[in-house]
């Protein structure tokens, strides 16, 4: 289909829904609809037949079934089971009194929660499911927002894999640099330069850090119970010192989360060294079925934690309700995803990217170069919901702009791209790691992604502001220097005028003192 502003409807009116009514399968769902219509020049029976298509193609396309989309959603089904089986089976409980018995602050229980995202970064999606998952149980134990874990869980996914070599994001950008023939270095190489001038996912990953350490927007749950006086809490503590410690058994949860998180590192490795005859880590990760590496090691986690819960004594019934229960609490999150790659689908077909990309070539300068490629890519992510897609789109593009108006900006262009990419996808309501990094952590996306927007922003200008530095020639020191500064200025402006953050109506606001 040619494109024209007419393809921009679906994303219109799903974006309008999101915002609007806060029910994102409701909103996917009518760009979904509107989508089809439009492609099937508003035929309904044509429509239909058109959705019935996109739906198939999301497990079975090209005579061969669609591994990678049927092992996400098989991950996600046992992940959501081996919760319930954690958090019924004693297990959260076991952890948390270990910790209580450790944990002096809650700033520690927030910062385990990034340190916990920072080693899971062989995948985005990966990450956000595990993550989210497992610590959504430990969040109620201290009183921490879920929307905050959300928007923890999210900032330590995507922007993590976008400067990592090694993660499942590396050879995949690296293919795509590999084809572009006047490329001045190896992909492996390039791919490191342009992790070192990636302004928005380290920032983002600096803010997060800070924003688990202070605290900041995100106020306590409405549910949690108010303190106990001190005295109190000390004489409890002295009397039940013994029979928490007793209690305590951190590995009754460690063990199947180092299960799930090693499994799926060495599963990895090990398929991927299936495919290649030497000893080359980076081969490894290209040739290495990553979706199949989640599910089997999701699996192996899930069947230990059966296991060690019968071994406390856990009947088999109530195991039976746990997995079922598990089930059905994550049917509504699968349907939000498969909604997701419906639209992803349907954006495709009405070549919205391609029209972006269009008006970049006719209308960027090339005294805007950087910046205008970290905002196209943007609100390219931002429109379809996908930063992969973004890269495929873009790199090739952005490479062949970047080498017509300034080649020796290449590299910083092409990073310009990956770091807008990471950002429209992070902020946006149809994101697959948007919706799984909310489904995952128990809150609603749309308020996942209002509540993370600030932080997203703070982080996106502070980019900016470095492209548009480097493009005038400054050095790579003292762009980093800039761009800190402005986050921190920022980040105390926010705290000083529009805090604290307060909850209104259930939802999170800035609201001036």
């Amino acid at each position: 289909m040619q494109a024209s502003l007419v393809s921009l409807l679906p994303l219109v009116l799903t974006f309008l829904l999101a915002l609007t009514l806060r029910r994102t399968l409701l909103a996917l769902g009518a760009g979904v609809l509107c989508g089809s219509l439009l492609l099937a020049d508003w035929q309904p029976l044509a429509g239909v037949a058109y959705l019935w298509h996109i739906l198939s193609q999301q497990f079975y396309a090209a005579g061969a079934w669609q591994q990678w989309h049927l092992n996400v959603l098989a991950a996600m089904v046992l992940l959501g089971m081996m919760t319930q089986l954690l958090a019924r089976g004693g297990a959260v409980e076991a952890l948390g009194q270990w910790l209580y018995l450790r944990v002096r602050r809650e700033p520690q229980a927030r910062i385990g929660i990034v340190l916990l995202g920072w080693l899971v970064f062989i995948d985005g999606i990966f990450s956000c499911l595990a993550v989210g998952h497992v610590c959504q149980p430990l969040v109620d134990r201290y009183g921490i927002s879920r929307r905050q874990l959300a928007y923890l869980v999210d900032s330590t996914a995507s922007p993590l894999c976008a400067l990592l070599p090694f993660s499942t994001w590396g050879p995949y950008v690296m293919a795509l640099l590999a084809g572009i023939g006047f490329l001045p270095v190896s992909p492996l190489s390039a791919f490191l330069q342009m992790a070192q001038v990636n302004f928005y996912a380290v920032l983002t990953l600096g803010i997060a850090a800070w924003a688990a350490w202070s605290g900041m927007g995100f106020p306590k749950p409405i549910s949690k119970p108010k303190a106990m006086p001190g005295w109190e809490k000390c004489r409890l503590r002295a009397e039940s010192q013994s029979d928490a410690a007793a209690k305590a058994n951190p590995w009754l949860l460690g063990v199947p989360i180092l299960t799930l998180l090693g499994g799926a590192m060495v599963l990895t490795l090990c398929s991927g060294a299936r495919q290649v005859a030497g000893w080359d880590l980076s081969l490894w990760l290209a040739k290495a079925d990553i979706g199949a590496a989640m599910r089997d090691a999701s699996l192996l986690a899930c069947l230990l934690t059966l296991v060690m819960l019968k071994g406390t004594g856990r009947s088999v019934s109530l195991l039976w309700r746990d997995l079922a229960l598990g089930f059905r609490l994550i049917l509504y999150a699968i349907a939000i995803l498969l909604f997701t790659w419906m639209i992803g689908a349907v954006i495709r077909d009405l070549g919205v990217a391609s029209l972006l990309a269009g008006w970049a070539q006719l209308y960027l300068s090339s005294q805007l170069l950087l910046a205008g490629m970290f905002l196209l890519c943007a609100l390219m992510a931002f429109a379809t919901g996908s930063s992969w897609g973004t890269f495929a789109i873009m790199i090739p593009i952005g490479s062949e702009i970047a080498a017509a108006v300034a080649p020796e900006m290449l590299l910083p262009a092409l990073s310009a791209v990956m770091a807008g990419s990471v950002f429209g996808d992070h902020c946006s309501p149809i994101s697959d790691t948007s919706v799984l990094s909310a489904t995952s952590s128990g809150c609603e996306p749309h308020e996942h992604v209002v509540s993370q927007l600030p932080f997203a922003l703070i982080a996106a200008v502070a980019a900016l502001l470095g492209y548009q530095l480097l493009n005038v020639g400054m050095g790579a020191a003292w762009v980093w220097l800039s761009c800190a500064s402005m986050v921190v200025l920022s980040l105390a402006l926010a705290k000083r005028y529009y805090g604290p953050w307060r909850r209104l109506d259930h939802s999170l606001i800035f609201s001036s003192k």
